[in-house]
């Protein structure tokens, strides 16, 4: 006769994995190779082949893919619906730390060190193809799923950084009325609503925090990006390390 203890601890083991794990509609991604920066416009008439291949870029594994849309497009006619200063300011930010004085839509920017062209695929592709985030980070569900636990190991090697937390929509459909994308209605996905500072990641500590899932996503938001960026004379330099997580 066949014992039936080990079937039965297998269940067990089963349902207690299944308890630590998120379910099938919630995807953590925690080891990218790449963190891609869409600045885009509704009002910009060259930006959508861009929105385009961003959509496209989100949907593999080994990248976190981020639309900030600028409000320097409102005066053609049309003001962007999820346009901020805040986010010009961040390109004119890269820009500055790259010793430009020129922004333009549509840029992708890949791990906050090197700007290209988003709408040409190829230069994209081969920038994201050839990245790197040296930080591996890790996420996990605690508390009843209720928090996100980030967990940012030490690592000697790297110089410190900040720890930014994104929160981001992930599909929007707008009808755009006027500016150089009239009568056009645009879907637009990994659109940021908001950046706010976690704190300091410390090359020699690391860091951790717990994040209320409900409190950061009560305004629409259907994802959150962690990034662990090097500063340098408070401009944005490289990206060392990020995290993804979607509900």
């Amino acid at each position: 006769m066949t014992s039936r203890l080990p079937l039965t601890a297998a269940l067990a083991a089963t349902a207690v994995l299944a308890l630590c794990l998120p379910s099938a509609a919630e995807e953590l991604r925690v080891r990218p190779k790449a963190v891609v920066e869409l600045f885009t416009s509704q009002g910009c008439a060259q930006c959508p082949p861009a929105d385009a291949l961003l959509t496209a870029l989100a949907e593999e594994d080994d990248v976190v893919a981020l639309a900030y849309h600028v409000d320097y497009w409102d005066y053609v006619g049309w003001t962007d619906t999820f346009g901020s200063p805040e986010f010009s300011d961040r390109q004119r930010a890269y820009a500055k730390s790259w010793n430009s004085s020129r922004i333009f839509t549509p840029q992708m920017v890949i791990n906050g060190a090197k700007g290209v062209v988003g709408s040409r695929r190829n230069e994209v592709h081969g920038a994201v193809d050839g990245a790197n985030l040296p930080l591996a980070m890790d996420l996990a569900l605690v508390g009843d799923g209720n928090m996100l636990k980030v967990t940012i190991p030490p690592d000697p090697a790297l110089e410190d950084a900040m720890v930014w937390l994104v929160t981001y929509r992930d599909r929007a459909e707008v009808s755009i009325d006027s500016g150089e994308n009239a009568g056009k209605s645009m879907v637009y996905t990994q659109v940021v609503a908001e950046r706010q500072l976690l704190g300091m990641w410390e090359a020699a500590t690391g860091a951790e925090h717990k994040l209320p899932l409900a409190e950061l996503l009560d305004n629409g938001e259907d994802g959150i990006a962690i990034l662990v960026q090097q500063e340098h004379s408070s401009l944005p330099g490289p990206i060392l390390g990020a995290a993804a997580y979607e509900p």
